[in-house]
């Protein structure tokens, strides 16, 4: 760029700013007949200011986001009444469920039992105007609860004046607000940074928690705390065997009688298919079944009885109604202390909910948007304090009841909002004698499913074998220490991994051979076909049988070792990334792709270190031993130690495929990388080809660099380049895919025409489904054959064997203003190749060119 249209700016503060297009004037310069055409394409460089004004939104995009915050809209208007009837009975099915398990899990987490009744109302109340998903189902969970459990015993110890549903309110609220918050800037996608590893550890893990803490209450036995971690509660448990009272009779029973009517209900299903819905139903009530059962036992056992005096400990008295309904508490001090324990909260809220709602979506074909997800968790948290509830989020057990119940639409929620509060305000003198080991059988039933079985293990173990043993360590955490840690262990673990697979990532050096493509015994092509290809015009898009396939040298990908790779070309190498470009793995992977390349070629000039004392220390060359040697044998000592028999280096061909984006840490090294090996390579520059770009701003990011065009000589001029681009057909009807289907068309119609008329229209009808054919009307078929004449006659000039086929015209895939960057490897070996071979015919020439110059100079002499 000329100084004096240089702005006054950048020659303020010294920027040297770079021309927009550092090749273009070179694309007219005659390399290629591509530039001599009118519609030659130079790529642009993505802008800055272009980038961001794609992302302010538009007006409509606004409205479009205020609507998807309540996604009831769309379909609510075409309720109807089969909707109806579904959501009736999954509705309906679900509250008699969530009842109990409400219950039970608020005594899980250090409460009194309505506080889960609350909880269960509100999240079902609330979830339709936000759901994505028609099958969850918010309320009280196990895991949720039993950290919940923690934090109020251990808030109680620092907070002993503040009552445990205050704390447990507060919790909530801390949490809701987090995930609504980061719902509603819609970053849903943050969830999937916990992978399926950590997801199983947390919950194997949290249901042996649950159930070694909930052996003690089934079984009666007190005498120790059940926050204590599970090892020592299995230990405590085991010796307090003998203190066991008449509450083991209930527990184990219950616990019994729920396994044994799950397996009856499944083994009758499998029966009589027939009746699977009656059994699924059956099966699906057994909690309530049990509770009824045991409730009834306990008030004739325990019928005027005063409270001290009871067989086996009873739930006792639960208020009517919201008798703890009201702005719930949250002060600085409560606030402060809860800090610490909100990571592993909005976690357990977040990875059970959405993996839930995504795996019931792909089942019942449905898209889950885990960003309203968290706004339907995070609003649900944010009210429930108000009428007393706890933390909540989606339940494992009752989706998936809900989902084979047949539920409709989210309106199912109100269903069963309507069940609960019958509950709380008709059924409370009715939960005065439920049992609390019955109670904990429930518990222990329904966390049962939670642990991850031996098969699946099984499963991760072929897919990744190093995350099975994250997977137990995350359990082992969790069974000897807390929850929390087992989940923060399994996190941190996994991406330890990620990052160390990232960080030492190395790229792959590929070779070539030729591939067919093999139907049964035939070779799919023909080679004695070939496609003649003007620029601008297609003649012909005959199919070659062979291929050029890019497999890595040392067969790591599995390919067949008996394939034997051939290099690319003497002095190319193709090299591909693994983990794409990146600050932290740029330093691994282009050590790695240096430190072979050096192995595999030699200096070019062997006399770059004229003396001993002018090369480096760290390359001090062959001893002096092994020069003398050398002397005595009359070897030049600059060839000592060097293999004749490897080429110079040439061309890099670097495979972007697994590149998306690129900064200025990696560019820079390449950058560095360049510069050693021109230096190595010197006096000759080395060609650096990239192929499968796949995003604008690295292609710039490269331009910026220098990569993309021809580097220009000592003498500041472009030295003559072979450009060779790939080009492809504009496509439409002009195309040779259109000539090929037109071909085909004529070909057939001739081919009706071949045969009698009546038999023609007979199978034309057949064709396409006529009615009258299919009834056996014929007709005449007078215009069939009218039209098929006229077409043929059009033709009578042409070759009646093959139909002409009309040009399709042709562009250039990328940019001709950067010739050296290609769509494919192939291309751009073909690049490689053919500019290294025309390098050397220039040697060649201006070598001969020197010799015959001196020969004339001799003989003017003589």
């Amino acid at each position: 760029m000329a100084k004096e249209n240089t702005p006054l700016i950048a020659r303020v503060l010294g920027i040297k700013l770079q021309d927009d297009e550092p090749y273009q004037d070179e694309v007219t310069r005659g390399e290629s007949i591509l530039s001599d055409h009118g519609d030659t394409f130079i790529e642009e460089p993505p802008q800055v200011l272009d980038t961001l004004a794609k992302l302010r939104p538009s007006k409509q995009q606004a409205v479009e986001y205020l609507l998807s915050l309540f996604p009831f809209l769309s379909w609510i208007g075409h309720y109807n009444l089969q909707w109806l009837i579904g959501d009736l009975v999954a509705g309906i099915t679900i509250g008699a469920v969530v009842v109990p398990q409400g219950m039970a899990y608020a005594k899980l987490a250090n409460l009194e039992v309505q506080f889960g009744l609350y909880s269960s109302f509100m999240g079902v109340l609330v979830y339709w105007f936000f759901a994505t998903s028609k099958d969850i189902t918010i309320g009280p969970v196990a895991v949720m609860s039993q950290l919940t459990g923690g934090v109020v015993a251990d808030m109680k110890t620092a907070l002993p004046e503040v009552p445990g549903h205050v704390i447990a309110s507060a919790l909530a609220l801390l949490a809701g607000t987090i995930v609504l918050f980061v719902g509603i800037i819609r970053c849903g996608w943050i969830v999937d940074i916990i992978p399926l590893t950590a997801l199983s550890a947390f919950m194997t893990g949290s249901a042996l928690t649950i159930v070694a803490g909930q052996i003690p209450a089934m079984l009666g036995i007190t005498g120790f705390s059940t926050r204590d971690p599970p090892y020592l509660l299995f230990i405590h448990t085991i010796q307090g065997l003998g203190r066991t009272t008449l509450d083991a009779a209930m527990g184990l029973s219950a616990l019994t009688v729920l396994y044994l009517i799950r397996a009856s209900c499944s083994l009758a299903a499998q029966r009589w298919p027939s009746r699977q819905r009656i059994f699924f139903f059956l099966s699906t009530l057994r909690v309530v079944f049990v509770i009824l059962l045991y409730t009834l036992i306990s008030f004739l056992v325990n019928r005027g009885l005063p409270e001290d005096k009871v067989r086996f400990n009873i739930v006792l008295d639960v208020p009517t109604g919201f008798r703890n309904a009201g702005t719930p508490v949250l002060n600085q001090r409560i606030a402060s202390n809860l800090v610490g324990y909100l990571p592993a909260t909005v976690i357990v809220l977040l990875i059970e909910h959405i993996a839930i709602s995504k795996s019931f979506g792909r089942v019942n074909n449905y898209t889950v948007n885990p960003s309203q997800e968290m706004v339907a968790i995070g609003v649900t948290n944010m009210l429930g304090p108000f009428l007393g509830g706890y933390a909540a989020t989606g339940s494992f057990s009752r989706t998936a009841i809900k989902s084979k119940a047949g539920v409709r639409t989210p309106f199912a929620g109100v269903i069963t909002a309507v069940i609960v509060l019958l509950a709380i305000y008709a059924l409370p003198a009715v939960f005065y004698y439920i049992p609390n080991a019955s109670l904990a059988a429930v518990i222990i039933h329904a966390v049962g499913d939670l642990i991850t079985p031996p098969n699946t293990i099984y499963r991760f173990w072929l897919v990744s074998p190093l995350e099975v043993i994250i997977f137990f360590v995350g359990v082992f955490v969790t069974v000897f220490t807390t929850i929390e840690n087992g989940i923060y262990s399994t996190i941190v673990l996994s991406a330890a991994v990620l990052s160390y697979r990232f960080l030492r990532a190395k790229g792959r050096f590929l070779g070539r051979v030729k591939g067919y493509s093999v139907l049964g015994q035939h070779v799919i092509g023909d080679d004695s076909r070939h496609a003649p290809v003007t620029y601008g015009t297609f003649t012909g898009s005959a199919e070659a049988p062979s291929r050029n396939i890019f497999l890595p040298l040392t067969h790591a990908d599995g390919s067949n070792p008996l394939v034997e790779l051939d290099s690319p070309y003497p002095g190319i190498f193709i090299y591909r990334f693994s983990e794409g470009l990146n600050y932290p793995n740029a330093s691994n992977t282009l050590e790695h792709m240096t430190q072979y390349i050096f192995s595999q070629t030699r200096r070019t000039n062997l006399t770059t270190f004229g003396r001993p004392g002018d090369r480096p220390w760290n390359d001090p060359g062959p001893s002096r031993r092994k020069l003398k040697a050398a002397a005595r044998a009359g070897i030049e000592a600059a060839a000592v130690g060097v293999d004749p028999t490897l080429p110079t280096l040439k061309a890099i061909i670097l495979d972007f495929s697994s590149v998306n984006h690129v900064d200025i840490t990696s560019v820079q090294q390449l950058i560095d990388v360049r510069n050693q090996f021109d230096r190595y390579a010197a006096p000759d520059t080395v060609d650096w080809h990239i192929a499968c770009i796949n995003n604008r701003w690295t292609k710039r990011a490269l331009v910026s660099a220098g990569f993309g065009y021809p580097t220009p000589d000592s003498g500041g001029l472009q030295r003559r380049w072979r450009s060779i681009f790939s080009i492809a057909e504009i496509g439409g009807s002009h195309s040779a895919a259109a000539a090929a289907e037109q071909e085909v068309n004529e070909k057939e119609l001739g081919h009706m025409l071949s045969v009698p008329a009546h038999q023609h229209h007979h199978h034309h009808h057949q064709r396409h489904g006529d009615p009258e054919a299919r009834s056996g009307h014929l007709g005449s078929g007078s215009e069939d054959n009218s039209t098929a004449d006229a077409t043929l006659q059009s033709c009578t000039t042409h070759d009646r064997k093959m139909f002409p086929r009309r040009g399709g015209r042709a562009v250039a895939v990328h940019g001709l203003n950067r010739p050296l960057f290609h769509v494919d490897l192939t291309s751009a070996l073909q690049s490689a190749i053919a500019n290294v071979e025309a390098r050397t015919e220039m040697a060649d020439t201006e070598a001969e060119t020197v010799i015959g110059m001196s020969g004339n100079a001799s003989k003017t002499t003589l």
